[in-house]
C-alpha cells in the first residue's frame, strides 16, 4: 500500500488577532514609564559629563589665575626695582652726564620778575649763608 501526502496551502493572512484592550494599556503604561526612566538617565548622563567638563574649565581657570597673579607679583618687583632712586641716580649720573647742583644756583621765583624769563637771563649772585 503507498502513501501519499498531499499538501494543502492554507491562507491565514487576512485573519486579524483581536487585542485586549486592557493589554493595550499595559504597553501604553510599560511604555511611558520605560520613557520617563530612559530621559531621567539621560538627564543624569548629561548633568555629569557637564559637571566633568565644567571641572576642567575651573582647573584651566585656576590655573592661568595663579600665573597671572605670579606675573603680577614679577612686574611689582620689576617696577619697585626700575623706580628705585639709587637706579635713577646712577642712570642720571653715567648715561645722561648730569651732575647735582649747587644750591647757590638756584633762583627763587619771588626774586626774579615775570618777564625776565621771556626776555633776558637773570645773573644770580650766590647766597652765602
Amino acid at each position: 500500500m503507498t502513501e501519499f501526502y498531499t499538501t494543502k496551502h492554507i491562507d491565514n493572512s487576512r485573519l486579524v488577532r483581536q487585542v485586549a484592550p486592557r493589554r493595550l494599556r499595559e504597553y501604553a503604561y510599560k511604555m511611558v514609564w520605560g520613557a520617563v526612566l530612559a530621559s531621567c538617565c539621560l538627564l543624569y548622563t548629561w548633568q555629569h559629563f557637564q559637571d566633568i567638563q565644567l571641572r576642567y574649565q575651573l582647573e584651566d581657570i585656576q590655573a592661568r589665575h595663579a600665573q597671572a597673579v605670579e606675573l603680577n607679583q614679577q612686574l611689582h618687583l620689576e617696577a619697585a626695582s626700575l623706580s628705585s632712586p639709587m637706579r635713577i641716580d646712577a642712570i642720571a649720573r653715567q648715561q645722561l652726564g648730569m651732575t647735582v647742583s649747587a644750591p647757590a644756583r638756584y633762583v627763587p621765583a619771588a626774586d626774579v620778575p615775570r618777564d625776565a624769563y621771556l626776555t633776558q637771563p637773570v645773573a644770580v649772585q650766590p647766597v652765602r649763608p
